[in-house]
């Protein structure tokens, strides 16, 4: 289902998809899911998951392609962790990455330098996590990911170079 306000999924989300499909476990959180395809991926594996995203239509399409890939799930209306409640033991994350600066795909605008909404994730997960758990985040070469991989001790469990950079998924806890 294609919604201009939904973004589609791309190299980043396959990317990431992958990576689900090898690590994602138990309880799940699917943070700005957009279309569903990550969020999908973890129900088919037999996880509980919870869909959320600050975009009224992209939650609408992803409930649909929940339905007609035959998953469950919850569907929460939410700026990042706002109105999420509960703890996780996986979270799931492909962000808006890419600087503002007269960007044209809206679904990447991460803000004037590309990392304030993955910033902003990074300071507010870890009060949204069980004991056991995991976070997947796609980050780029553009913003800088080699500051997260030290900083957050992540192991690289995904990456591709995809046009003018490369794409990495970080696993850490």
């Amino acid at each position: 289902m294609e919604n201009e306000s939904v973004y589609v999924p791309a190299e980043d989300s396959f990317l990431l998809e992958k990576a689900v499909e090898r690590f994602a476990f138990g309880k799940v959180l699917d943070i700005g899911t957009g279309s569903g395809i990550l969020g999908i991926a973890a129900a088919k594996k037999g996880c509980e998951v919870t869909f959320s995203d600050i975009n009224s239509d992209a939650l609408s399409a992803a409930r649909k392609n929940a339905e007609m890939n035959a998953v469950k799930g919850h569907f929460i209306l939410s700026d990042l962790f706002e109105r999420v409640q509960g703890k996780f033991n996986t979270i799931i994350f492909n962000p808006p990455y890419l600087p503002s600066n007269g960007i044209a795909v809206k679904h990447l605008d991460g803000g004037r330098k590309g990392r304030e909404v993955i910033d902003r994730f990074l300071n507010e997960y870890s009060t949204h996590v069980l004991g056991d758990h995991i976070v997947l985040l796609l980050e780029s070469s553009i913003n800088n990911y080699e500051q997260d991989v030290k900083r957050l001790k992540a192991e690289i469990v995904g990456r591709e170079h995809i046009f003018f950079e490369d794409m990495v998924v970080l696993k850490f806890k």
